[in-house]
């Protein structure tokens, strides 16, 4: 689909939770060449939950799929499916879940990435504290490092500035030392600014 076409399908809002604010088309795995309208449209707070880039807010969705798992169109009803399953040890989401259904053609789609089987639970890049860190963001050694093969001195207060973070590993991040490029454990470091959880 276009996106003109989702945006009207959409009435311009998010297809889960209603919002007009910060839309963008999520294309719903696993991607298939030959299918059509596998497309939702929906807002970023939605999408950064739904690809586990952000902690569940279960409030949220408690609001939400209530609607959108009655939704004509096939994706969001599987998107809404796979999150109902991500909650399905609270009541509301149980008796949700009963009352759902998908032909057969769509539950095969909404079961194909196994995400139905894990909990909600996020496996985010985190610094020793608990922080979420982002991409961009500063952080402060709290050990003195030894850089493998390298005679950069990662001593303990450095700061390093605009972390990327590493997509195969929540416990590694990517950062600059003395204009070298290091991969530095999460553990290792504490998000600059942040407040210390006691």
């Amino acid at each position: 689909m276009t996106v003109q076409q989702l945006q009207e399908r959409s009435q311009n809002q998010c297809e889960l939770c209603e919002s007009k604010d910060h839309l963008m088309v999520y294309e719903v795995p696993p991607t298939a060449s030959n299918s059509a309208d596998r497309e939702v449209y929906i807002c970023e707070t939605c999408h950064n939950q739904v690809e586990k880039k952000a902690e569940l807010d279960p409030a949220h969705w408690q609001q939400c799929l209530p609607t959108a798992m009655w939704n004509e169109a096939p994706a969001v009803q599987v998107v809404a499916w796979r999150m109902l399953n991500r909650f399905r040890q609270e009541s509301w989401a149980a008796d949700l879940l009963d009352m759902m259904y998908l032909d057969e053609d769509n539950m095969e789609w909404a079961k194909a990435t196994g995400d139905h089987e894990n909990d909600g639970s996020v496996d985010l890049h985190r610094d020793c504290n608990g922080h979420q860190l982002e991409h961009g963001d500063s952080v402060v050694l709290i050990k003195s490092l030894d850089v493998k093969g390298s005679t950069v001195n990662a001593s303990l207060g450095t700061v390093v500035k605009n972390i990327k973070l590493d997509p195969n590993d929540t416990g590694y991040i990517e950062g600059k030392v003395e204009g070298q490029t290091i991969m530095i454990k999460t553990m290792y470091v504490r998000k600059q600014g942040a407040q210390i959880i006691t």
